[in-house]
């Protein structure tokens, strides 16, 4: 049976199952006054956790919760809570209302506060003993809060001291980013989806998520560096050095998609390249994990549910491609 490409319809699962209020931020200022929004807002402020973040894989703004306020799991996971705060600082912007500002300030100066001395975040805050107080660039997590803060400048809710903080996170966060950089026979590499939050070191997740040269988080690393409007001389080393090592680590001759219920890697001479999710710091292979933690080398010697469950290839690297293409500094 042919496959056919699954990242589109991966993407698509995903944003419904973490649907954001950030997809409310192009409406007018009317609906945020209008009966409608007032309710898309009371249903976010309800979600506020009390150290000011919200819950991910849900959207917030659907319903209100109706739980104990001190049963709310906060996160910066997955998208969770920076896209509550836009939401709320446009709903400021429409409405002034007092309570989107108190809510907004709580949820941004817990995003300081949570924010390590060497400019890393944990996954939430207080981040516990468990892998959760890593520095978190899985799913996009640090580039987004980095992003977030980066945006502030733009807020006019915050005060001249909160924009002076804002910016100096901003900055601590990009040298977090660059002493985490894997650095392999003296050339710098990518990054791990987590590392330690002492030694900067590549660090376990989950018993599926092994330290590895991660070539999904990786990619929203390197555009984000490639973002910056006057990178440093640092910043840009850790950029060619990314781009090279994705160049080297594609995968041609192969799609990765769906046979009948099952997503296999078959070959196909004419298929645009792809990336593997995790590859050993050692060989630089690409390597697949069970709930057991034992690394394999091909994904179809992992069982189904993991097999299924995850996404082990995809074209991340074309992103970064394209963007280093038009990059004034390369």
């Amino acid at each position: 049976m042919k496959t056919q490409p699954i990242l589109a319809t991966l993407l698509l699962s995903l944003a419904a199952a973490s649907a954001s209020p950030e997809e409310l931020l192009k409406k007018p200022d009317s609906w945020f006054r209008s009966e409608d929004g007032k309710e898309a807002i009371a249903n976010v402020l309800s979600w506020q956790s009390p150290e000011g973040s919200w819950p991910k894989n849900g959207d917030t703004s659907d319903k209100p919760y109706k739980g104990k306020a001190g049963k709310i799991e906060g996160t910066f996971d997955n998208k969770a809570t920076t896209g509550e705060l836009r939401f709320l600082a446009r709903a400021l912007e429409a409405t002034g209302d007092a309570q989107c500002r108190d809510a907004f300030l709580k949820g941004f100066d817990h995003i300081l506060e949570a924010q390590y001395p060497n400019g890393g975040w944990p996954q939430y805050y207080p981040p516990g003993k468990k892998y959760h107080r890593h520095i978190t660039f899985n799913d996009g997590t640090m580039v987004r809060l980095l992003e977030f803060l980066g945006d502030s400048r733009e807020f006019k809710v915050l005060d001249p001291d909160r924009h002076k903080k804002a910016a100096a996170a901003f900055g601590r966060g990009v040298e977090c980013i660059l002493k985490c950089q894997i650095v392999l026979g003296g050339k710098p590499t990518v990054w791990c989806a987590q590392h330690d939050e002492v030694t900067f070191a590549p660090a376990k997740a989950r018993d599926y998520e092994l330290p590895s040269l991660s070539g999904c988080e990786s990619a929203g690393i390197l555009r984000f560096l490639m973002d910056l409007e006057k990178p440093s001389p640092a910043v840009i080393r850790a950029v060619k050095g990314g781009v090279e090592w994705f160049e080297a680590a594609k995968i041609t001759g192969y799609r990765y998609g769906k046979s009948g219920k099952d997503r296999v890697l078959e070959k196909d001479p004419g298929a645009p390249p792809i990336w593997a999710r995790f590859y050993d710091l050692e060989t630089g292979k690409p390597f697949f994990c069970d709930r057991d933690g034992i690394k394999k080398d091909s994904v179809d010697q992992i069982g189904k549910e993991r097999r299924n469950g995850y996404a082990w290839y995809g074209n991340w690297g074309e992103s970064v491609a394209k963007d280093f293409a038009k990059w004034p500094h390369r």
